[in-house]
């Protein structure tokens, strides 16, 4: 106590000095003087302890009322401490009378009870609501949904990105019956050297009696979607060398050749793009290489690209195709250098993988590849995730990223600045942009757009609906947009933001806002400082008063710490949204983390070895951003992804740090919010606490959604997937994976039965098991299924 006391004190007085909180130094004090009473075995000691014990949970009660999480820190502690002075109590001196010692036990266990009661009594339940319904032919204005159903024909169950299945055999009233139906391994494992890149991250298709899966090294799969046998295999040999930041496939495209003979090899095909930068074609029932596309059944997307070493360049996303165009854009690896290949989007002719255009924004005019000794433009915005695409319109929607060198922009193009975290819609027959909408001015928070937009049907003031698209983005601000000219249908606010940083010049004096819904928090205040003991809470409380941060946009800065929030990792990140077009929902998950940045000067980054990946590193570790060298610019990067504690790896934002919410589409406001994932499998040090307490963990993947009712979603780090009442909130069913779930389930009929399927490979950002199962489930055997099309 005298030791903890010590710490406290002289951390509090700090943190007086800082401005902070006053609690910690009269604490400590009184820890000090309790423990030394203690050591004499004196009464009093007891008695110091209880009043100081009772003094921390009222100005716990008085800093966040009866909030469980938050009171973890401030009372846990403690209470573990006035149990040990209960133990202590028989053996202490100058109990005077009988009543005396008893008093002492039972006061102290009447405060622990009082204060457990208080810290578990909040409930985090959502409340049920009464659900709005929308016309059930809202879906006609998009032929490829009518697909979804017995199939799920393209990652996000059609190109309109709506994640919703049609499906209601397995409903609200017999989820509960879900059994595993088979499980497949795809064989393809890390080994130690890249133990910590792999994420599989893989959402697979089915067409037919197939479904079609790649691995986190692009080995591309077919198995039988009743059994899980498998029935071809093709592997395009990656090498480990090219495995960027993640090792990741999150889905590939199926195409059928119109007007080809069936019996024709290739008639219909399977597109994948590899970690290697190639766009590979193969036979749909046959799995072997589609000889007449491209060479020998591929083309090299890294042409006209320029220098472009191992890992830097990728495709870890699965093309979009509309109007028989392949449209493929690439993951470049952040932070490295301002000399980072090109962010160009490439259409190609999906029969015979002849290149239809090249969108280079820097050569808007320069559909082909760039002559001999020339590059595409380097550095300039890419799209590392899914476009989604309107085959009436002829456009397909690119969320867009940041110019190389996330955090700094001095050295941007204006047409760079213009296009970056914007969603670009391009014509797929001309490959020129139709319009943009940007989210971020000149961004520097690395709030590039990661989510799918998803095609809806919006109503407008008078009641008709309008071709819309739902936007989410990193930054927390769901978008509407006609998806025809790029307009806003809900306001959209410029409003001032913080200004300063190492840039002031280049910081824009308002950035947009979305009126029609945000997932983003209130502001982060010294009170939301976590940790799992009053100890861990004053470090974070003293790194939040020493950082700069003025709220949203604080602009990055180099003398000090700076407090992003939320952090890169959303928001909504590349798990998107899904959409109920019959129910009128939107269902969003999304993190509630903040990253804690510092600008590196350049002289500094280079003593401790920061460098571009080909060259010789030293030991940074870490997640991405951590020791990212930006060369080329004046700063390197230090992200403190989620801002973890030294030594307990707990995260310094209290609970819950990612939740899942229900929007009624037509208002934008929310039917149920509730925290998703359990602390399970989450504790200090590393070491799970197995607490079936749900925390709400942070997530990486989407949801889908079904006529019958349901959500289901794995996405969070218990390594459970679930299925919750779309009405209420409230999981209904949850089965534990045999690792981690960071991937978008998928669900589709085979012989008259309804399967949920889902990737369990695991994520080493996310920090859950590794594997390389696919998971089928399905209810016992039974009636023949049913479906529901919407638009019937």
């Amino acid at each position: 106590m005298i030791l903890i006391g010590i710490v406290l004190g002289i951390g509090g007085a700090w943190l007086i000095a800082l401005g902070g909180s006053f609690y910690y130094l009269p604490s400590g004090i009184a820890l000090i003087l309790s423990g030394y009473l203690l050591a004499r075995r004196r009464a009093e000691g007891a008695w110091l302890y209880s009043l100081l014990f009772l003094v921390t949970v009222v100005w716990a009660w008085w800093e966040v009322g009866t909030d469980g999480w938050a009171l973890v820190p401030r009372t846990v502690g403690p209470a573990v401490l006035l149990v040990c002075v209960i133990l202590l109590a028989p053996t202490l001196r100058a109990y005077r009378h009988a009543f005396e010692l008893p008093a002492t036990v039972a006061v102290g266990m009447l405060m622990l009870v009082a204060t457990g009661y208080l810290m578990f009594a909040s409930s985090n339940a959502a409340a049920a609501v009464s659900v709005p319904g929308m016309a059930a032919g809202s879906a006609m204005s998009d032929p490829s949904l009518l697909k979804s159903g017995a199939d799920w024909p393209a990652y996000g169950g059609s190109y309109s990105a709506r994640r919703y299945s049609p499906l209601d055999q397995i409903n609200r009233k017999n989820v509960a019956q879900l059994t595993k139906a088979w499980v497949f391994h795809t064989g393809d494992l890390p080994s130690d050297e890249t133990r910590n890149t792999y994420g599989a991250e893989t959402t697979p298709l089915k067409i037919g009696n197939l479904l079609y899966v790649c691995t986190p090294k692009n080995i591309l799969i077919a198995v039988e979607a009743s059994t899980g046998k498998q029935r071809w295999r093709y592997d395009p040999r990656v090498p480990d060398a090219f495995i960027p930041y993640t090792a990741a496939c999150r889905g590939v495209a199926y195409f059928a050749v119109p007007d080809a003979d069936p019996a024709q090899l290739c008639a219909t095909r399977v597109f994948e793009g590899t970690l290697d930068g190639r766009l590979v074609a193969v036979d749909a029932e046959s799995g072997k290489p589609c000889l007449s596309f491209g060479y020998g059944g591929q083309v090299d997307t890294a042409t006209g690209i320029g220098r472009h070493d191992p890992g830097m360049y990728s495709i870890t996303s699965p093309p979009t195709i509309v109007r028989g165009v392949v449209v493929v854009g690439h993951q470049i690896l952040d932070g490295q250098k301002r000399d980072a290949p090109s962010g160009v989007i490439q259409g190609y002719d999906a029969v015979s993988g002849k290149l239809r255009w090249a969108w280079d924004m820097a050569r808007p005019d320069g559909a082909a590849p760039p002559a001999l000794g020339e590059t595409y433009s380097r550095g300039t915005p890419n799209m590392w995730t899914t476009a989604s695409g309107d085959e009436q319109l002829g456009l397909v929607y690119l969320p867009l990223g940041v110019s190389a060198v996330d955090y700094w922009s001095g050295s941007r193009s204006e047409v760079e600045k213009q296009f970056a975290t914007s969603l670009v819609a391009i014509d797929v027959t001309s490959g020129k942009p139709a319009w943009h909408f940007q989210t971020v001015h000149n961004d520097v928070w690395d709030y590039d757009l990661g989510s799918q937009a998803t095609l809806a049907d919006f109503p407008d003031k008078t009641g008709q609906s309008v071709p819309a698209l739902v936007l989410p983005s990193k930054r927390g601000d769901i978008f509407v947009l006609d998806r025809r000219t790029g307009e806003p249908l809900v306001g959209v606010e410029e409003r001032p933001v913080p200004q300063g940083g190492v840039e002031p010049k280049e910081r824009a004096k308002t950035q947009p806002f979305s009126t029609y819904h945000t997932l983003r928090r209130p502001d982060l205040t010294e009170r939301d400082m976590w940790g799992i003991s009053p100890i861990d809470q004053l470090v974070c409380r003293i790194q939040f008063r020493r950082a700069d941060y003025q709220g949203m946009f604080t602009p990055p800065s180099a003398t000090r710490h700076w407090i992003e929030y939320p952090g890169y990792n959303g928001g909504s990140d590349w798990g998107g949204v899904a959409l109920d077009p019959v129910r009128g929902i939107l269902v969003a998950n999304y993190n509630d983390m903040p990253n804690y940045n510092r600008l590196v000067p350049r002289d500094e980054a280079n003593r401790r070895g920061w460098a571009p990946r080909e060259q010789a590193r030293g030991t940074i570790g870490g997640p991405e951003g951590a020791g990212d060298p930006q060369q080329g610019a004046p700063y390197a990067i230090n992200v403190n992804a989620g801002w973890r504690l030294p030594f307990t790896g707990m995260l310094c934002k209290q609970p819950p740090y990612g939740g899942i919410r229900a929007i009624d589409l037509k208002s934008g406001k929310t039917l149920w919010d509730r925290p998703l994932g359990l602390a399970r499998t989450n504790g200090p040090f590393g070491i799970p606490s197995m607490l079936p307490i749900r925390i709400g963990t942070p997530n990486n993947g989407g949801s889908v959604v079904t006529a019958g009712g349901l959500v289901f979603i794995a996405a969070a780090t218990d390594n459970l997937i679930r299925a919750i009442d779309i009405r209420t909130g409230k999981t209904v069913w949850s089965d534990t994976l045999p690792a981690g779930g960071q991937a978008t389930p998928m669900t589709y009929e085979a012989d008259g039965r309804q399967y949920l399927v889902i990737m369990a490979g695991g994520h080493h950002f996310m920090e859950t098991p590794i594997g390389d199962a696919v998971v089928a489930y399905a209810l016992p055997q039974g009636p023949a299924a049913t479906t529901r099309r919407e638009a019937q």
